[in-house]
């Protein structure tokens, strides 16, 4: 049995995450419009205009919410690359779903953390270090599988 095929409880899982990531990413920039309309700050003056609010570039609630879209910006698509090598791998289910599934939990707090509901430090911190290390862990356990390639 190939390790890619879709009936691969590993690579479904894999799907599964990878689709909730994708509308998790997509649903930063809707949350983003609506702190903007909400507070009547706009980058652009002919939204300003349009929705009767003022140009301003440094609206801190704004300013959050486009930092936690730019940080799922550059974690998101790394998992999508380390987690499709690390399906190659031949990862015990059990085992690479809890990762897919920490993972995705874990961005998603971290989301609520930053840019929803802002809480004290360390708790945005833990919240991003645990997908962190779980792309390394994979990462790491692909370049041990296939290190022999050197």
């Amino acid at each position: 049995m190939s390790v890619l095929e879709l009936t691969n409880p590993v690579v479904q899982s894999y799907l599964l995450y990878s689709a909730i990531l994708a509308l998790k990413l997509l649903s930063m920039s809707t949350l983003t419009s609506l702190v903007r309309l909400s507070s009547g700050i706009f980058s652009n003056p002919e939204d300003a205009k349009a929705f009767k609010g003022k140009v301003k570039y440094d609206d801190a609630i704004v300013e959050r919410t486009r930092r936690a879209h730019l940080n799922d910006l550059e974690n998101i698509p790394a998992f999508w690359v380390i987690g499709a090598l690390y399906l190659t791998t031949g990862p015990v289910a059990a085992w690479a779903t809890l990762l897919f599934r920490v993972y995705t939990v874990s961005r998603i707090i971290h989301t609520l953390v930053y840019a929803v509901v802002p809480l004290p430090q360390p708790t945005r911190a833990i919240a991003y270090m645990i997908p962190y290390l779980i792309k390394w862990y994979m990462g790491l356990q692909v370049i041990l599988y296939y290190i022999t390639a050197l």
